[in-house]
C-alpha cells in the first residue's frame, strides 16, 4: 500500500486551456485503467486500509484508490457545474481531504465488486470526456472559491481535481501492483 496522495508540488494556473490536450489526457487515464484492470483482478483479494483517511498512516491499496476515483469524478463534476452557473463570482466549490462525506464513501464503496468500481469509474471519465468540449471560453474563466486554494478559474478546477487528480491515481494504482511479466 501507498500513502493516499501522491505529492503535488503546484497549481496550475493557466488561464489559455487546450480541451483537446485535457481530452487526451483523461482518456490515457481511462486507457491505463483499462490496461491495468486485469492485473488488479488477478490480484484479489486486496486487503482493505486499516488506514484511508487522510492522516499521515493513511495508505490506500487499489479498492481504497477506485473507491476515491468512483466518487471524486462525479463529485466534481457537480462542483465544476456549480461554478460555472453560479451567479456571483467568486462561487464557493468544492470540499478538503478530510471531508466526512468523501471518506465515508470510500469507506463504504471499498468493498464493492472491483467489476462496479472499474465500470464507475470509466462511466466518471466518459462524462468528464464528454463535458470539456462543451465548456465554453467564458465558462473556463468562470472564478470559484475553494475552502484552501481560494480562487480558481474552471480550467484550474479542471487540471488540478480531475485531471491531474486522475493521473496522480492511475499512478498511484501502477505502483502498487507487481511488475507486469513483459
Amino acid at each position: 500500500m501507498l500513502p493516499c496522495y501522491a505529492a503535488r508540488a503546484t497549481l496550475a494556473t493557466m488561464h489559455e486551456y487546450d480541451s483537446g490536450t485535457e481530452l487526451e489526457r483523461l482518456q490515457t487515464a481511462r486507457t491505463a485503467l483499462s490496461v491495468l484492470e486485469p492485473r488488479i483482478l488477478a490480484g484479489e483479494p486486496w486487503p482493505l486500509a486499516e488506514a484511508f483517511g487522510t492522516e499521515p498512516e493513511a495508505l490506500w491499496g487499489p479498492r481504497e484508490v477506485l473507491a476515491h476515483l468512483a466518487e471524486m469524478l462525479p463529485f466534481w463534476l457537480g462542483e465544476l457545474e456549480r461554478v460555472v452557473d453560479g451567479d456571483l463570482e467568486p462561487v464557493p466549490f468544492g470540499r478538503i481531504a478530510d471531508d466526512r462525506n468523501r471518506v465515508a464513501l470510500i469507506e463504504r464503496d471499498r468493498t464493492l465488486p472491483l467489476r462496479v468500481l472499474f465500470t464507475r469509474v470509466d462511466r466518471g471519465l466518459h462524462d468528464w470526456a464528454e463535458r470539456l468540449p462543451t465548456l465554453s471560453a467564458e465558462e473556463r474563466a468562470k472564478l470559484g472559491r475553494h475552502p484552501r486554494l481560494g480562487e480558481m478559474e474552471t480550467g484550474g478546477i479542471l487540471e488540478q481535481f480531475v485531471i491531474g487528480h486522475a493521473e496522480d491515481h492511475v499512478a498511484q494504482i501502477e505502483a502498487l501492483l507487481p511488475p507486469h511479466p513483459d
